[in-house]
């Protein structure tokens, strides 16, 4: 039998300080030893249903709307203590009337924070405000916007937000999505200051409780505290968009799960623009990695998850077509058709890699710890 995820008061104190040791590298940061016992599977909720999501995820239809605020207070605000401003979130109702739910927003981020003349934002929606709404039951949505007023920028939100649906297709653990037409308006001058498409994504505490569990706060889980069969899929969907950059050891554009019955943790994905899918002008691979460029894929997987893969490599195999048919519905065709068609060729590239037994052993040879 599986040990189960060990995260009493000392092993949590033990966990949060050795992973201040860890370097910042996604290679140093996943290589924890991993223990000897095997783990065994998880029955995982299903989601919620339609019905009962909230209103904003019940269709993927672009959305128009303008969310008005300081603009110039918010794009000053660079630090991670930030606090919330005031803002507010407008769009045009099935009854062709304006709808306009106050909100607060704060921006939030690393390199994006520093970098970026729109910061990505985290909204705080008011239920009792939002009631009756698009907007109601979405608690702390982030807001992914165009990092510059500029249509190459633009395509790479919407590369991003693909991945965040590509990854909603093959498992319900991850967050979901819905694309958004942003008109940017700057409260002080009454005046718009740009229209580009953005997205929403879900609360990660909303999500966490989707799934009957909740967010796990604490640094330092190690393979054996992780759901094996989520986790192969996982971490075989990170290598299809070819993203290195994260660590679900250190919390870095990933997430965990615990469930109260002490179920194995469940890792969650996010945060993608640094993949070689989106391929963005300014996305690094850690020198400290054997790839040199975004682009090249590698294999970030625990190698003890090495007899889950096969079961994670026919979950992708059957949903090759409906992720394929992401860049050709209407949402999918927001992309410029060149990009759309690349992504699609380094989407192939990764069925031709599992879909050949030795090209499917070389990928895992990159896997993480001893196997």
């Amino acid at each position: 039998m599986r040990t189960p995820p060990r995260f009493a008061t000392l092993t949590l104190v033990v966990c949060a300080l050795a992973t201040l040791a860890l370097p910042s590298s996604a290679h140093a940061r996943q290589e924890a030893k991993p223990k000897a016992k095997k783990p065994d599977s998880l029955k995982v909720k299903a989601p919620r249903a339609d019905t009962t999501r909230p209103p904003l995820f019940t269709s993927e239809a672009p959305l128009a709307v303008t969310f008005t605020t300081n603009m110039r207070q918010l794009r000053g605000d660079r630090s991670q203590e930030s606090p919330y401003r005031s803002a507010t979130l407008s769009y045009v109702g099935a009854d062709g009337k304006t709808v306009t739910v106050p909100i607060r927003a704060k921006t939030h981020g690393i390199w994006r924070l520093k970098n970026c003349d729109f910061p990505p934002v985290r909204l705080n929606i008011d239920n009792k405000e939002a009631k009756g709404t698009l907007f109601h039951d979405l608690q702390k949505p982030k807001m992914v916007n165009v990092c510059k007023d500029r249509d190459n920028y633009e395509q790479l939100v919407l590369q991003e937000m693909q991945l965040y649906r590509i990854y909603q297709t093959v498992t319900p653990i991850s967050h979901r999505v819905r694309v958004l037409k942003v008109t940017y308006q700057d409260s002080a001058s009454g005046k718009p200051v740009a229209t580009r498409y953005g997205f929403l994504f879900e609360d990660p505490d909303e999500m966490a409780d989707r799934l009957g569990g909740r967010m796990m706060k604490v640094k330092g889980a190690g393979p054996d505290d992780l759901d094996p069969e989520r986790s192969a899929v996982t971490y075989l969907f990170q290598y299809l968009i070819g993203n290195t950059d994260f660590s679900f050891n250190g919390l870095h554009n990933g997430e965990l799960i615990s469930r109260p019955d002490g179920s194995p943790l469940l890792p969650v994905a996010y945060d993608f623009d640094f993949s070689g899918a989106v391929n963005a002008p300014y996305a690094t691979v850690d020198p400290r990695l054997s790839v040199k460029r975004v682009r090249d894929r590698l294999y970030r997987g625990y190698c003890v998850l090495k007899p889950e893969v096969p079961a994670a490599v026919e979950v992708f195999k059957k949903k090759k077509d409906a992720i394929i048919a992401l860049y050709r519905d209407d949402v999918g065709k927001l992309l410029d058709e060149k990009i759309a068609r690349e992504t699609i060729d380094y989407i192939e590239d990764f069925y031709n890699t599992i879909g050949n037994e030795r090209d499917l052993n070389g990928m895992l040879r990159g896997c993480v710890g001893p196997g």
